[in-house]
């Protein structure tokens, strides 16, 4: 921090939200600095269920409301909370488009199968009568959904039963009538939330992870100007100031509120997810399967990701917390619900649970909001009018472009510069296409699979990590030194990583790779190997890298596994 410098922004928070609400504010040509205590995505944004979803379910529970009781009670207040529920719905589709077409080397279409084993629903999803008979409307349903995207995206069908054991084998076909299938947009999201951040670095955005606010700075007037920001790695502290502070603390934004002076109301509370992860062979490496209707009425995704399968989520309410620690019961109700519909003989079992997490999402309320004001179903701004300091929280993560937008356009208002955020390509965008991998493959004689998932992880960025590697030694390949047998990511990664703001094996593990959430006793057997690679290149002391090696096992070991 130079002597006299003050940004026009201050972005506290490093999620999809924070480092979305930096790349806005910078690709305007505002001065922004955004802080984040972690890494990139160390909270929510790199435990979702990986989906860039267009909100199915909130078209659902619209049309339940619009169709209920309230209609006649209360007219006008029920169709004008219908209208904002579609909205966002189309709002999702906007951004779903914008990740699937401008940023394809981040995303892809899954297609995802709703089976149905009879031709009513008891009890109906949602709580709805009228959903009891989703069986016969599904199709038209989801041909609407297709509508919404402007039928952009990959058509809705109709699965046969018999063509089901056929695309979908692991479906028990026992009492199946048949499955509707929809497409959503799938990503890994923590490197989606670091190509945001990168590119909101390419854009001028001065952006550090690992950089704590750990108090605000007010003025005699009582608003807020800046804040002290700790440096974990180094121990040392500075003032960064700002013209407006933008908290995106995720579940956590009521303990940075906390810092302003008077009596701070809360607005932000934690709902708990838990996810697992199986063997890839629960299901097609090219199809999931949504159950619509679990058996406390929430949605259940079972998706291919990575070449494991993922499940989830729960949803409990509850304080926040950093380590992953999923509670077992929630890992034994995924694991009984999972097993509805698939084959009897495809058991699933606790034994087959490679990793487990557990994240937190933000729900929020405007503390600051009239009492005329309408109730946010999505996400919400709100600007404390004593210090300033203006919070973003709940939301999804379809929608983080478009919430950094809402927020920055707050900072600037009505004649300030316009967003640009919808035409800008994230980080990795330049130079992919479609044939990469083959040129990789050409280039280095690497494994196929290696390959691939260098495209698929980097980008046209794949070129800059190949020339980091070394060569095997063996025939074939010859290029690609694996850092753990039977997953695809290589040595060359962990020295590109340092490239891409990362301080510590847990960053490697568990966000640049993403092999803790795939297999933790993987991710224990790396820690070896990373902590090697990265004294080197970061010139840790051997009780720097001991420390670091003892922190990562703590960390792995709070993911549940086998």
């Amino acid at each position: 921090q130079e002597a006299g410098v003050i940004f026009d922004v201050l972005v506290v928070g490093g999620g999809a939200t924070g480092a979305g609400t930096a790349l806005d504010a910078a690709s305007r040509g505002l001065s922004v600095a955004c802080v984040e205590r972690g890494d990139f995505a160390s909270e929510t944004s790199s435990r979702s269920t990986k989906l860039i979803w267009a909100g199915i379910r909130y078209m659902g529970t619209a049309t339940a409301a619009l169709l209920s009781p309230k209609l006649w009670q209360h007219p006008v207040d029920t169709v004008h909370q219908f209208v904002g529920e579609m909205k966002m719905v189309w709002h999702c589709h906007v951004e779903r488009r914008y990740m699937t077409s401008v940023n394809r080397h981040l995303c892809n279409w899954i297609p995802i199968a709703v089976p149905f084993n009879s031709w009513h629903i008891s009890p109906p999803p949602m709580g709805h009568p009228l959903f009891g008979y989703f069986p016969f409307l599904a199709p038209v349903v989801f041909k609407f959904y297709d509508a919404l995207s402007v039928f952009t995206c990959p058509p809705s069908y109709v699965l046969t039963k018999s063509r089901a054991q056929r695309d979908f084998p692991q479906l028990d076909p026992d009492g199946l009538k048949y499955a509707a299938v929809f497409y959503e947009a799938q990503h890994n999201d923590s490197r989606t939330n670091l190509a945001i951040a990168m590119t909101a670095a390419e854009k001028g955005a001065a952006i550090a992870n690992y950089t704590e606010m750990v108090d605000l700075i007010h003025n005699e007037a009582g608003r807020v100007v800046g804040a002290v920001v700790l440096d974990r790695m180094t121990g040392k502290q500075w003032k960064v100031y700002a013209k407006k502070v933008v908290l995106a603390g995720g579940p956590f934004t009521d303990q940075l509120r906390s810092m302003e002076a008077g009596k701070i109301p809360p607005a932000v509370r934690g709902s708990a997810g838990t996810h697992i992860v199986l063997p890839g062979y629960f299901v097609p490496h090219n199809m999931g399967l949504l159950d619509c209707n679990t058996s406390d009425g929430r949605f259940l995704f079972i998706l291919p990701w990575l070449g494991h399968t993922l499940i989830g989520t729960t949803d409990k309410k509850g304080p926040a917390e950093t380590l992953q620690n999923p509670p077992e019961d929630e890992v034994v109700w995924l694991l009984k619900e999972s097993q509805k519909f698939l084959r009897k003989d495809l058991k699933v079992r606790r034994s087959d649970v490679l990793s487990a997490w557990r994240g937190w999402r933000p729900l929020a309320v405007d503390p600051h909001a009239t009492a005329d004001s309408p109730v946010s179903r999505d996400h919400v701004i709100s600007e404390n009018p004593e210090s300033g300091v203006i919070f973003i929280a709940g939301g999804k993560w379809t929608t983080w472009r478009e919430m950094a937008q809402e927020v920055i356009d707050r900072v600037v208002g009505p004649s300030g510069p316009p967003s640009l955020t919808l035409d800008i390509p994230l980080h990795g965008a330049e130079g992919y296409e479609n044939n990469l991998a083959i040129q990789l493959i050409q280039r280095y004689g690497m494994d196929t699979t290696v390959a691939e998932h260098l495209v698929k992880t980097y980008g046209g960025r794949a070129w800059e990590v190949c020339e980091l590697m070394q060569p095997t030694g063996k025939a074939w390949p010859k290029f690609g030194n694996l850092l753990v047998e039977g997953f695809p990511y290589i040595d060359a990664e962990v020295l590109y990583a340092t490239r891409e703001y990362a301080c510590t094996i847990e960053d490697v593990l568990s966000r640049r790779t993403r092999l803790a959430y795939l297999n933790r006793d993987a991710a224990v057997a790396a820690i070896e190997p990373v902590a090697d690679i990265l004294a080197r290149e970061l010139g840790w002391t051997a009780k720097a890298k001991e420390q670091q090696i003892q922190a990562a096992r703590n960390y792995v070991e709070s993911y549940s596994g086998r």
